[in-house]
């Protein structure tokens, strides 16, 4: 029964993410707590936190998914602060927190103190995003943040080697901590670019999305390992292939996308939910050897850290978000006034996570000279404690910030409108090319299915009309939302006959695996949405 505890992981963490949605807690927050709780029940087995599994393994696929749902071309309009937080502030961060923490600990060297800085200094991928979309934060806010949170990492990492080299006692100078900073970023951007086009080619050419998806599958793991095998990063390949392969995954077929969606969605699902909880389940391993750091010592050091660290984003933020509209006119005249609110968002949106953890067991226990790494359980303790005070305080009280600021959240009549204005558009010219089609002696069709086409392409073109006029007196539901009811009514009948003749063997299992598909195609086109 040695894989009874990953069982039980994964499947109490999708329980426990499951039960989240039906509460207005975000499930990052919740697993955290219930990981935290569960980890001294006894009988519970420790569950250590290993970076050689976490990062080449857990990391990929989580930024690959990210990744591809972002927006390459968002990301390139608002690249100015997302560079900014995603390479400065990480910086920023970790020698501001390294040198706080050197002041605030006696007898904690600064390298290690430095060590401690990187480690905590870039905000998560995962928790951003997931709250981000929880709370339905302003979009630029939005892409701004999942922009940092897919490099962050990668700053962080090469802060982190380079302050644990000189740590150690391996050396490290400043033009070194440089020139190895250039190597990753310009490395892994490079295998990136590299790996993107033919991978890309590849996923166009496989002819069956079962082979399409192991593909995909694949892909994260593949670029990660390839930048590191040349000790560049692994996390800017992923990021770089992930945003060219979303920015053109229209051109891949439909079969590949409708399996690639919903294949992913359960990975992240599955990932997110097994690193959440995981992070609550480190309560026992770090508290283990703290020593002369236990008790009020360590409950003290554990909150001047997560002050500076609150402090040190918002130090950052503001002058990152109006020192550069002060000095250009081409940025004022192009960008809105964000004014103080926005800033006040970001600022308060640095969640920390799994990476900082991971990165902080797998600092050495021991020098190069044998003796112990200075304040090796410190350091994990207050990672530790970092991560989930920003989980808990930040994250829990992010949505009740958003309301009493008043931020504008997504304009969902506006974006209806012009989802209406694309689809009449693409309507015009699938009618147009429809028209020429049918002139052609080649394609005739009885008249009976050639009106199922205007009738099918006419429905479309009003659906998204129909959101934003009258809905039913009795109902509630717009024209469009009726007909999504009706065509699952329908399809619904449909299945139980058929259910009802393979259980009178009228027909078989393969025949009715093959109506059953017909239907949920039918099903998919008429976008019924539970």
């Amino acid at each position: 029964m040695e894989y009874l505890p990953l069982l039980t992981l994964v499947a109490g963490s999708a329980a426990v993410a499951g039960f989240a949605r039906r509460t207005p807690v975000p499930a990052p927050l919740l697993l955290v707590a219930v990981g935290l709780i569960v980890s001294y029940l006894p009988g519970v087995p420790a569950y250590g936190l290993d970076p050689h599994i976490v990062l080449p393994l857990l990391l990929p696929p989580l930024l690959y998914t990210a990744g591809v749902e972002s927006s390459y071309l968002d990301l390139r309009a608002n690249w100015r602060p997302v560079v900014l937080l995603s390479v400065g502030y990480v910086l920023f961060a970790t020698l501001v927190v390294g040198y706080a923490v050197y002041l605030i600990v006696p007898g904690l060297p600064l390298t290690a103190a430095l060590v401690l800085g990187a480690v905590i200094a870039p905000p998560d991928a995962v928790a951003a995003t997931a709250i981000a979309r929880r709370v339905g934060l302003p979009s630029r806010i939005t892409t701004i943040l999942q922009g940092e949170s897919l490099v962050n990492d990668a700053t962080a990492i090469t802060a982190y080697k380079v302050a644990l080299a000189a740590a150690v006692g391996e050396g490290a100078s400043w033009a070194g901590g440089i020139g190895e900073f250039a190597l990753a970023a310009l490395g892994g951007v490079g295998v990136g670019l590299l790996l993107m086009v033919p991978l890309h080619w590849l996923r166009t050419h496989l002819k069956e999305a079962l082979l399409q998806n192991t593909l995909s599958l694949l892909i994260p793991f593949v670029a990660y390992a390839a930048a590191e095998e040349v000790h560049a990063s692994g996390v800017l390949a992923v990021v770089v292939v992930a945003l060219y392969l979303g920015h053109r995954s229209w051109q891949v077929d439909f079969a590949t996308r409708l399996q690639e969606a919903a294949v992913w969605k359960m990975v992240a699902f599955v990932l997110e939910s097994a690193v959440f909880a995981l992070i609550g389940l480190q309560l026992p391993v770090v508290l283990k050897g703290l020593g002369e750091y236990e008790g009020l010592t360590a409950a003290w050091y554990a909150v001047a850290v997560f002050v500076v660290v609150v402090v040190a984003r918002f130090v950052w933020v503001y002058p990152a978000t109006f020192i550069p509209r002060w000095l250009s006119k081409r940025i004022r005249e192009r960008e809105s006034n964000p004014g103080w609110t926005g800033p006040v968002i970001v600022g308060w949106a640095g969640m920390r996570g799994v990476v900082s953890l991971a990165i902080a067991f797998s600092i050495p226990e021991y020098l190069d000279d044998g003796a112990p790494f200075p304040g090796h359980n410190l350091v994990l303790f207050l990672t530790f404690t970092t991560v989930i005070g920003t989980l808990v305080v930040q994250g829990l009280t992010l949505p009740t910030l958003i309301k009493l600021l008043k931020v504008p959240g997504r304009d969902a009549r506006a974006e209806t409108l012009a989802e209406a204005q694309a689809q009449s558009e693409a309507s015009r010219a699938a009618q147009e090319r429809l028209d020429s089609l049918l002139a052609q002696e080649s394609n005739t069709l009885p008249d009976a299915l050639t009106d199922r086409l205007r009738a099918v392409l006419e429905r479309r073109r009003n659906a998204v009309w129909e959101r934003l006029g009258a809905v039913n007196a009795v109902t509630g539901e717009s024209a469009d939302d009726t007909y999504r009811r009706l065509a699952g009514e329908m399809i619904d009948a449909e299945r139980e006959v058929f259910v009802r003749l393979r259980d009178e063997r009228r027909i078989d299992d393969e025949m009715l695996r093959t109506l059953l598909r017909r239907l949920d195609l039918e099903e998919a086109a008429a976008y019924r949405e539970e």
